[in-house]
């Protein structure tokens, strides 16, 4: 039997406006993500799962930087357990839906939320093959970045994977370069009308 998931990537108070490496849109998305939520179940077309990633840094050597290149250093964002690293308010008040979460970057870059373990240390890709699930569908911040190196390693890992376009939001505005290479790799990428 065929499942799949909802990974909810990185929607956290830090990626979003008023926080510390604010991805424009930010809110709009987590609102979106609440939205499709809450649609999607009340016309019983809900996900088999929920899960979410969060960056998660203790100490992750090089990623922080004093004057960052917005490329590969950052000014210092999702400090562990601090309200930067937190879930979005309106996707913690969607707790109810979400099975897992999954937690990267504590003590180095992390982009793919395959690079992050529960609270238990499970890998996301090895929680998905237990739960029996084949397909996920990836949303959320950055469109360019962390949506992008998920979906990616989901078609790495051997899942279908797609990504909701319009439940995402990117560090770069101009985006169409990343649909080109989700695309390629053989990620769907589609919209919904919220």
């Amino acid at each position: 039997m065929s499942r799949n998931a909802l990974i909810i990537v990185d929607v956290q108070n830090d990626f979003c406006e008023g926080g510390a490496l604010a991805v424009n849109g930010g809110n709009a998305v987590a609102g979106a993500i609440a939205n499709h939520l809450n649609r999607i179940e009340a016309v019983d077309e809900a996900y088999d799962f929920v899960v979410t990633t969060q960056d998660w840094h203790i100490d992750p050597e090089g990623h922080f930087a004093e004057e960052p290149d917005f490329i590969d250093t950052w000014p210092v964002h999702c400090e562990a357990g601090t309200p930067g690293s937190w879930l979005h308010p309106v996707i913690e008040a969607n707790a109810t839906y979400i099975d897992a979460r999954f937690f990267k970057g504590e003590y180095t870059a992390a982009y793919s939320g395959f690079e992050a373990k529960d609270e238990v240390g499970v890998l996301l890709g090895d929680w998905l093959r237990e739960a029996g699930v084949d397909s996920v569908t990836v949303v959320g911040l950055a469109t360019d970045y962390c949506v992008k190196a998920t979906a990616l390693s989901a078609v790495e890992e051997g899942f279908d994977a797609q990504v909701i376009w319009s439940l995402c939001a990117a560090v770069q505005p101009v985006k169409n370069g990343v649909k080109k290479e989700l695309t390629h790799a053989g990620v769907e990428v589609h919209d919904i009308h919220s």
